[in-house]
């Protein structure tokens, strides 16, 4: 797990201020992702899966790929190029929360998603 600081956000912030915000994370996340990754952002405008949806894509890029990368974003989301980047995107809610609390959303899916696919009785 690579971990980017959050840029401080002034109190009195801006479409402007919040896009230069966003952009230096984003070239932050962007130097952390390998060469031979996945990438994979989690953004509210990407795609919704139930959890066997999710295990079943987890498992076809297995296929494929060694790596995954999953990029949680900061307070204001993410970069456009960082989501550009991105083979995918995907969306757990469209409820807003903390990124701490993501992180283990988020594991808790993969642990799920890997449950599913080796048949194991977590999942139900």
């Amino acid at each position: 797990m690579v971990e980017v600081p959050d840029e401080k956000i002034p109190e009195k912030e801006n479409a402007k201020i919040d896009a230069e915000i966003k952009e230096k994370e984003g070239m932050a996340i962007l130097k952390q992702i390998p060469k031979d990754s996945f990438v994979i952002s989690l953004d509210l405008r990407g795609k919704s899966y139930s959890s066997e949806e999710f295990a079943s894509q987890i498992e076809s890029i297995a296929f494929s790929k060694s790596h995954i990368t999953f990029i949680i974003g900061g307070s204001l989301g993410l970069w456009e190029n960082v989501i550009k980047q991105a083979a995918c995107s995907i969306c757990f809610s469209k409820m807003t929360f903390p990124h701490q609390l993501m992180r283990v959303i988020l594991l808790e899916q993969i642990y799920r998603a890997f449950k599913i696919i080796h048949h194991e009785s977590y999942h139900k």
